[in-house]
């Protein structure tokens, strides 16, 4: 018969699960979160840092004045109505579904104005859209 006591062992926190687990849950948190910020700030548009200008073999170039008139491959647009330049983009697609929409709006150009030729697009069966800018001043 043993009656020696035993040595009882102290029992040993471990902190790495606990610590990945918060870690997997601040990972989430930073991608679920959404920052909105409303801010009543002057905004100047298109500029961007463009490295290098991609040519599209199969292009659709509308200009967007800042008055909001159209023009699609150089040619005017008579009208500012969705059908019209929806019926404009469609004419210059000639069926084709994979040119790509290249929309050259005007700095000042209306936020609806760029809207409309998206639309179109969408109701030209157009769904490849990308919008031109100039290369910020260096």
């Amino acid at each position: 018969m043993n009656f020696r006591h035993r040595h009882r062992e102290e029992p040993e926190i471990n902190l790495i699960p606990f610590i990945d687990v918060l870690l997997v849950v601040l990972i989430f948190l930073m991608l679920s979160t959404t920052y909105s910020k409303f801010t009543e700030l002057q905004v100047k548009l298109p500029v961007a840092n463009a490295d290098a200008q991609r040519d599209y073999p199969k292009e659709i170039i509308v200009a967007v004045s800042s008055d909001g008139r159209y023009a699609v491959n150089k040619s005017a647009v008579e009208g500012r109505s969705i059908d019209v330049v929806s019926q404009a983009l469609a004419n210059a697609a000639r069926g084709a579904k994979d040119m790509v929409v290249i929309i050259s709006a005007d700095a000042s150009a209306t936020h609806q104005s760029v809207i409309t030729v998206m639309e179109a697009a969408r109701r030209a069966g157009l769904n490849q859209i990308t919008f031109a800018t100039q290369s910020t001043p260096k």
